[in-house]
């Protein structure tokens, strides 16, 4: 799930980037930008189990705002796992598990990629379409992306599956990590 988590972060950033008007190229603000992953967990018994937040900071990118055009890149070993209701050794577990050959392997894939094809604004929202690569796989993805006050929020659901990743199982499938994760994202653009 965190390893999935990372690559959609990456691709709502970069719709939220393809926002409003000045008809020139500029950068992400990495430091204020902020792109979050959201994994469910499923089964039978998942209650024993948890849900994860994963951090997946932004490397880079830009906006060519007139062109509706964004680019997004995310570091994949730089995502963390950030569960508040884990202790410090599963949330050690997990990061391991996430990173790991079994998931995301960021050793092979070190980078998460967002490019959009399609940008067009209706009643203040964006709709954003454009390619996402993640784990050395790259598939469309679209999402609604609203701004407000120099900030491009919103959120994208897809299918790691999709991406050649099989969800993390635990006693036999008992718990589970779901297909589906969510990326919710905050995006500024540097000044």
């Amino acid at each position: 799930m965190k390893r999935f988590a990372a690559s959609t972060v990456a691709s709502m950033f970069a719709s939220i980037c393809a926002g409003p008007a000045m008809g020139q190229a500029r950068l992400i603000d990495t430091e204020k930008s902020v792109m979050t992953v959201h994994v469910s967990k499923a089964g039978v018994f998942s209650a024993f189990g948890h849900d994860h937040e994963i951090a997946a900071p932004i490397a880079g990118g830009g906006v060519d705002v007139g062109g509706r055009k964004v680019e997004l890149h995310v570091n994949a070993p730089a995502l963390r796992v950030e569960d508040q209701k884990a202790s410090d050794k599963d949330r050690n577990e997990i990061q391991t598990t996430m990173l790991g050959p079994e998931v995301l392997d960021t050793a092979k894939y070190k980078e998460i990629r967002f490019r959009s094809s399609r940008a067009e604004a209706a009643a203040g929202v964006w709709q954003v379409a454009g390619d996402l690569t993640l784990h050395g796989e790259t598939h469309p993805v679209s999402m609604e992306v609203r701004e407000k006050d120099g900030h491009y929020t919103g959120e994208c659901r897809f299918k790691i599956s999709s991406f050649g990743m099989k969800p993390v199982k635990v006693a036999g499938g008992a718990v589970r990590v779901k297909d589906e994760v969510e990326l919710h994202f905050d995006i500024q653009l540097a000044h």
